[in-house]
């Protein structure tokens, strides 16, 4: 690596060199001015950097939520919890440093009569394009009588500070009792300390929580205690479960246990005193499960998936807000992925959820899906690059726009590949491989980002392939660039679109050609023989400026396309939805003849029943009537009966006999 050694100011003058230049100082606007320098997004962290330093830690409440430019000034502060002010310092300095590798020169320019000082250090190689100034042991060199001394020369190279190489997995010297070995368990990072709680170990849940001293790698058993509510019971032993930091605090989130219970709980460690505490939620809580993921985004906790106590494989998703604990059962439209578990999942821009291979009973999967967060809808979009394997398992931070995924295995080895995927380009790319049966080739393994000298560090710890690990294993990335049209948007370029300048590709094409202006100086210093200066340097400027149009050209075309396609497919919609009109008026014509039809059939319905209860009345009148006349018929025979005897008996008294019938009678 080529490095550039310069009598440069010590810490805090060389911060305060940098903010000055940056545009951060004392005056009101100040802010505003460094925005108006850099990208969205870097000028949100300068700010926060910049007030992390020299104010400290954020204790001011959270701004309005519709004022969403103060809002994202705030977030980005705030998320630097703790950090010590000389880090944060530091790490100012070395944005400001990739984004403008120029600045020194231009608030305290060299003399013409010293040429920079090459300092070739083949071990560090890979490191050439991250940064003009690296660590390296201390060391001073003299030129002219005068000391030259290295940037960063009071660094010790101790611990995360003595890894060397980037992009390569490094075992580091470690102090204190190991953890006891497993797999499934979960990590998360407060202030410069990994804590790690629960996992399997030879089939048993564990419920201890270790935590790792960042600065030292010291290992040490945290002596948990359970809060004051004697309501709460002891937090059972657990697998499979999520970890994410909250503040000073870690949300525990599902898994696995002996004893399940019947829904997720949420439970929540205290790192400054060490007590565990059961957080009541509200609304429906999700069904219990382990291996699900859970993401953070804003004040919310996404959970995807995951597998129950009953081995059933889920893909449903559920909202946690941890301002008000209420649950929310989410049914996003699109094609969801197929039910799933031990999956990753990570969160682009605040404004898409991006979900990562995983398994099921059978097989193992390599698929990506997109769920937009503010519209609810699944995607499968089209990646690039170097494809990953299917695998389960494994770990994944983010880093910027970038997405790192380590370990797992698919159901016949671990995967040894360790890669990085662009969430805004989509594209993959091998970080490195690691040779033979390593822990880092495991499932089940955990995977955090920490930070040393301005430089960020993954941290895996833990897995199993074969056999349970303790193992710890540090990575450098390099954080190669790449230089391609943006696809996803940015969250700074929604958030304060009002205030903050949409960073465009003359920018981009700028930055680049600072960065490729100082190698062709590198190596025209090297080789006295080589072309002019200004004559590689306006070449360099037109091959990118020629690569730009291209790739402009090529993104126009394309969105020329997807206007027509579009337009078609807008017409094919309206005439759609003008048939559709039609077709509701017609069959709203037809309801309503059909409605008229029924009642005209009910109507003659009910004159039907009464005339057939009238007749059923009529029959039996009648037969009432043919009873009474031939109740009359014997009555009146009878009376005449009666009246014969009663004459042939006073005549047979009176000694006249009766009269014989006439012959009419």
């Amino acid at each position: 690596m080529t490095t550039r050694s310069i009598s440069g100011l010590a810490y805090p003058d060389r911060f305060y060199a940098a903010a000055a230049y940056a545009g951060f100082g004392a005056l009101e606007n100040s802010s505003k001015a460094a925005i108006s320098r850099f990208k969205n997004e870097i000028a949100l962290m300068l700010y926060g950097l910049y007030q992390q330093a020299t104010v400290g830690s954020c204790n001011i409440p959270k701004p309005r939520s519709w004022n969403p430019i103060e809002n994202s000034k705030w977030t980005s502060w705030n998320e630097l919890g703790d950090m010590a002010s000389t880090e944060a310092m530091r790490l100012f300095v070395k944005i400001l440093e990739e984004e403008d590798p120029a600045w020194y020169s231009k608030v305290v320019p060299e003399p013409k009569s010293e040429p920079v000082v090459e300092v070739q250090n083949p071990s560090q190689e890979l490191a050439s394009h991250l940064d003009n100034s690296v660590s390296v042991p201390k060391e001073t060199a003299t030129e002219n009588g005068n000391f030259i001394e290295t940037q960063d020369k009071d660094v010790v190279l101790e611990g995360l500070g003595s890894i060397g190489v980037y992009d390569q997995w490094v075992a580091p010297s470690v102090f204190g009792r190991r953890p006891k070995a497993r797999y499934e368990h979960a990590a998360a990072v407060v202030q410069d300390k990994m804590y790690v709680f629960g996992g399997n170990h030879n089939g048993r849940y564990l419920n201890d929580i270790q935590a790792l001293d960042l600065k030292s790698l010291t290992w040490s058993k945290i002596e948990a205690k359970m809060a004051a509510d004697p309501s709460q019971t002891m937090l059972s032993p657990c697998a499979g479960h999520s970890l994410i930091r909250w503040g000073n605090k870690l949300l525990a989130i599902a898994g696995h246990a002996k004893d399940p219970s019947d829904t997720v709980t949420v439970h929540c460690f205290d790192t400054e005193t060490c007590t565990w505490s059961v957080l009541k939620s509200y609304g429906k809580a999700p069904i219990a499960r382990g291996g699900q993921s859970v993401t953070l985004v804003g004040s919310s906790l996404v959970m995807f998936g995951g597998e129950d106590s009953k081995r059933s494989l889920m893909n449903d998703l559920n909202i946690l807000d941890l301002e008000t604990m209420t649950w929310d059962a989410i049914e996003p439209i699109g094609t969801p992925p197929s039910p799933r578990s031990d999956h990753t999942a990570a969160v682009h821009a605040d404004k898409y959820l991006l979900i990562f291979g995983g398994g099921s009973h059978s097989t193992c999967f390599s698929d990506l899906h997109v769920l937009d967060l503010q519209t609810m809808e699944w995607s499968q979009p089209k990646m690039q690059g170097t494809l990953p394997t299917p695998r389960a398992g494994h770990a994944g931070v983010t880093l910027g726009e970038n997405w790192y995924i380590v370990g797992g295995g698919d159901n016949k080895s671990g995967v040894s590949e360790t890669m990085v995927l662009n969430m805004s380009i989509l594209v993959w790319s091998v970080v490195t491989t690691v040779q033979g049966r390593v822990p880092i080739a495991s499932e089940g393994l955990s995977l955090v980002v920490t930070s040393h000298n301005g430089e960020d560090i993954l941290v895996a710890f833990g897995g199993y392939n074969g056999k349970y690990s303790n193992e710890l294993y540090v990575l450098k990335p390099s954080h190669k660039g790449i230089l391609e049209p943006k696809i996803l948007e940015s969250s700074a370029t929604t958030s304060v679109d009002p205030v903050l300048p949409v960073s465009n590709g003359i920018r981009d094409i700028e930055a680049e050609e600072v960065g490729r202006d100082g190698k062709v100086r590198e190596i025209v210093m090297d080789n006295p023989e080589s072309e002019p200066l200004h004559q590689r340097s306006v070449e360099t400027k037109e091959q990118i400026i020629a690569s730009m149009k291209a790739d402009k050209d090529n993104l126009e075309a394309r969105l020329s396309t997807e206007h027509s396609l579009n337009s078609r497919l807008k017409q094919e919609l309206s005439e759609a939805q003008a048939a559709n009109a039609e077709l509701t008026e017609e069959l709203r014509s037809v309801r309503g003849q059909l409605a008229v039809e029924q009642g005209r059939c009910f109507r003659l319905e009910v004159d039907v029943a009464e005339l057939r209860q009238k007749l059923q009345s009529m029959e039996s009148l009648q037969q009432e009537v043919e009873l009474l006349q031939r109740q009359k018929a014997a009555s009146e025979q009878a009376a005449a009966n009666a009246q014969q005897k009663q004459s042939s008996i006073w005549g047979w008294l009176a000694g006249s006999p009766p009269e014989p019938k006439s012959v009419d009678a």
